[in-house]
């Protein structure tokens, strides 16, 4: 099933480029359906399976885009922001205060993750904005993925790497909190040539858009934690849910833009992706971190909150073309990530230099 799938996307993905529409959608769609389905007879494959239904939802829009902008007089755009709220709320009910103590007992190594997050994507993001012949909103949308911070993924792929689970989710909660700030100050600097920015009402959208949910959720975990077994589980098929969803009607709305610059936006993307995880564990090597926290470092630096450069995509009124690099970006990492987390986990860390006892502290007997 897994090469009969294959060979149906790659003749589907051959009609896609060639602009024959309707021939395609019958082959490519049902081809990455089949994919999905087919991964999940695979144990070593089931995390790839929700990538597929994603790059599913993606073809649908992108064959049949007027399905996927709205109904009536609604415009499904609108359901971007509140459907990022409740993401960003779920990752809230899987944190607790206890997350940001690792900054007191390893501050060295998470002054230095959050100093490479905050640097190599957002660079990386503008040399290629710069190279690419792109039209300069999309070139934005580049940059505008490496300036938010990392995502709840870069947590589950430490943990499937062997890396250090507790810094990345230090790191990951400290620098969404840092990013209403962050954000806005590098897309002014990398963007401002692209796209006009606005750096307080972008601030005030990260607020609305991710720390006042994470905050509910965080507030949730600790006072109600627990007393409702249903929302905890529901939370996390929400979160993919509304990924999915937000994916989708951002490839609708900006399907004419992705079409004229695809392959090549495909590339570029890769191209950032790959770099933060190759740039990010280098440099920390350099400065001499421990293999396990050299890991983590080049997880979170690669893996990029796609959902909020989408929903700051939707509040600039560019989500048609600002938002394309963002959409491609999350399915595109969750493969690269995925892959590099499991090619680690095979690969036992050894490290050159001790682990201090404050790092060892930060290393949970089970994923936070």
């Amino acid at each position: 099933m897994l090469i009969a799938s294959l060979a149906l996307i790659a003749v589907g993905v051959g009609l896609l480029f060639a602009r024959s529409v309707t021939p395609a959608s019958f082959v490519l769609i049902p081809g990455l359906a089949l994919l999905a389905i087919a991964f999940q007879g695979f144990r070593s494959l089931r995390g790839f399976s929700y990538t597929s239904w994603i790059f599913t939802a993606v073809a649908a829009s992108l064959f049949y885009p007027e399905v996927f902008e709205g109904v009536g007089d609604y415009s499904f755009k609108k359901l971007i922001v509140p459907l990022l709220q409740l993401i960003m709320f779920g990752v809230g009910t899987t944190m607790g205060f206890r997350d940001f103590g690792g900054v007191i007992r390893a501050p060295r190594a998470v002054f230095i993750a959050l100093a490479c997050q905050f640097t190599i994507m957002p660079l990386v993001g503008f040399t290629i904005a710069s190279t690419f012949p792109f039209p300069a909103e999309i070139a934005a949308g580049i940059i505008l993925i490496g300036c938010v911070p990392s995502g709840l993924a870069s947590n589950v792929m430490a943990y499937i790497a062997n890396a250090n689970v507790a810094l990345s989710v230090t790191v990951t909660a400290v620098a969404t909190l840092m990013s209403p700030v962050m954000t806005p100050v590098l897309m002014k600097i990398l963007a401002g040539e692209f796209v006009a920015i606005e750096f307080t009402a972008m601030m005030i959208d990260i607020i609305k858009m991710v720390i006042i949910p994470i905050c509910a959720g965080l507030l949730y975990n600790h006072f109600l934690g627990g007393k409702f077994p249903w929302l905890d589980k529901a939370m996390p098929v929400l979160s993919m849910v509304s990924i999915a969803v937000i994916i989708t009607i951002i490839t609708a709305a900006g399907r004419d833009s992705l079409l004229a610059v695809g392959p090549l936006l495909v590339l570029a993307v890769l191209l950032h992706n790959l770099s933060g995880f190759v740039i990010g564990y280098g440099a920390s090597r350099v400065i001499g971190l421990d293999e396990r926290s050299c890991r983590t470092i080049a997880i979170e630096v690669g893996l990029q909150n796609g959902g909020l450069a989408s929903g700051l995509a939707l509040t600039m009124g560019k989500v048609e073309t600002v938002g394309l690099a963002p959409a491609i970006f999350g399915p595109l990492m969750n493969i690269t990530g995925s892959s590099l987390a499991t090619w680690w986990r095979s690969k036992p860390p050894r490290d050159v230099i001790p682990v201090t006892a404050d790092e060892k502290q930060q290393v949970p007997e089970q994923p936070s």
